[in-house]
């Protein structure tokens, strides 16, 4: 590969994509972009996205532990095709997860006070705390590897940030599939 503008500025792009990447969810959550930018689905469509979701986030976990194995492994081909597909099913699960709360605003916790207090808010700012933080350490591993060939991506920090990466991304989405239970079936 050259020397490309991305491979020399990996970092700055993963700040830049970071930055945008949260602004957008921000604003999102927040009402900041109207119902009236996006097309509005049947209310079936809605309806089943937080189902969509949690089958998306449980896929994911099963895609970054099969990557995880196969660099163990020493299978990089594996490694990559798990990778990019644990990468399209986040973006999936985000553009549904962004898309329903653009139209129908985030969704109340229905359960009892001591639970929402003590087991679902707890879990909710883990998740999401988890959720921040794996942005821009999976953009940075993601860059990395994109901008370099195989026989020099050990020489980075690829397979660290990876690791720690692919731990807090395992957790938030292990955890969002508890909020979802708790919102959508528990209770």
């Amino acid at each position: 590969m050259t020397d490309g503008f991305a491979r020399r500025h990996v970092r700055s792009l993963t700040a830049v994509l970071s930055v945008a990447s949260l602004a957008l969810v921000i604003a999102a959550v927040r009402g900041f972009v109207p119902a009236s930018a996006v097309p509005h689905a049947p209310d079936a469509v809605l309806h089943a996205l937080p189902t969509v979701n949690a089958a998306l986030s449980a896929a994911a976990i099963v895609t970054i532990a099969a990557g995880w194995r196969a660099i163990q492994n020493g299978d990089v081909k594996r490694h990559k095709a798990a990778m990019v597909t644990s990468t399209l099913l986040f973006v999936l699960f985000l553009a549904f997860y962004l898309y329903r709360i653009v139209v129908e605003g985030t969704t109340g916790f229905a359960g009892p006070d001591v639970v929402y207090t003590f087991v679902y808010l707890p879990i909710l700012i883990v998740h999401m705390g988890l959720a921040m933080v794996s942005i821009p350490l999976v953009y940075y591993a993601l860059l990395l590897a994109g901008t370099r060939p195989v026989n020099e991506i050990p020489a980075t920090n690829h397979a660290k940030v990876g690791r720690v990466a692919a731990s807090l991304w395992l957790v938030s989405f292990a955890l969002g599939i508890v909020v979802y239970l708790l919102l959508y079936v528990l209770y």
